[in-house]
């Protein structure tokens, strides 16, 4: 709970979907699992790009979104992840950099849990 925008909430779900830190390889994974990447539709020549796969847990991915949305526009004090996603909302949107600062968040989440350590404001 000493990354900003995670309350309690947020923390408790996150805790009881993914369990154990260390079934996941990568961190990167932890956003994969909520269902924050991007969908593929691959049909010989085309490869297109789509909205958020919405595998895995929705009630995760819910608060991660909630949580993003409260960092992006609640919390003063500025954060690295506020920066970029405030920057990443002036060039592609504001519900593409929910969902981009959603994954990343679940991604810093999963680090800080596994290296047993609290969040350090830059």
């Amino acid at each position: 709970m000493s990354v900003p925008s995670v309350g309690p909430i947020v923390a408790l779900s996150y805790k009881s979907s993914i369990e154990d830190p260390g079934r996941f390889r990568r961190s990167e994974d932890a956003g994969a699992y909520a269902g924050l990447v991007p969908r593929r539709s691959q049909s010989s020549e085309r490869d297109y790009n789509g909205r958020i796969s919405k595998a895995g847990d929705p009630m995760l991915r819910s608060a991660l979104y909630e949580a993003a949305n409260n960092l992006l526009c609640r919390v003063k004090r500025p954060s690295p992840l506020q920066t970029w996603g405030k920057a990443l909302a002036a060039t592609k949107g504001a519900k593409r950099a929910r969902v981009a600062v959603a994954r990343k968040l679940a991604i810093l989440l999963h680090r800080l849990w596994q290296s047993d350590t609290s969040f350090r404001w830059a």
